[in-house]
């Protein structure tokens, strides 16, 4: 059975609430987001506390992108998150707490949240 795109969204919204009700950031241990789109992906560091983003990475403002990749798309991720580790432990960052904001742990979340583990960062 093949969903529409509105019950696919609020799936993914309903996913998104429950998870967020156990998933909070504080300034010892802020929030990794991932938000993605079709054609970008973007990654926050967020205190919950102060409501203040502390460092963001988007695919907007990486380039690297290889055209000849299988994947590019998912390797791209992979930098993304490798940058955004670079960014947070500079900010003294060590330890967050992942947020996948509803969407299936696998590809492009998965690549950028190995990219963050791969750069230093511990969740």
């Amino acid at each position: 059975m093949k969903l529409s795109r509105s019950k696919k969204i609020s799936q993914r919204l309903k996913r998104h609430a429950h998870i967020r009700k156990n998933v909070r950031g504080s300034q010892s241990i802020p929030r990794l987001v991932v938000s993605r789109s079709n054609k970008y992906l973007y990654a926050q560091i967020i205190d919950d506390t102060k409501g203040e983003t502390l460092a963001a990475v988007s695919t907007l403002k990486v380039k690297g992108m290889k055209e000849d990749s299988k994947n590019p798309k998912t390797n791209l991720a992979y930098t993304i998150g490798e940058k955004l580790a670079h960014d947070a432990l500079a900010k003294k960052i060590k330890k967050v707490v992942f947020d996948r904001a509803g969407y299936k742990y696998h590809g492009r979340v998965k690549a950028l949240a190995e990219g963050a583990r791969k750069g230093g960062l511990n969740f």
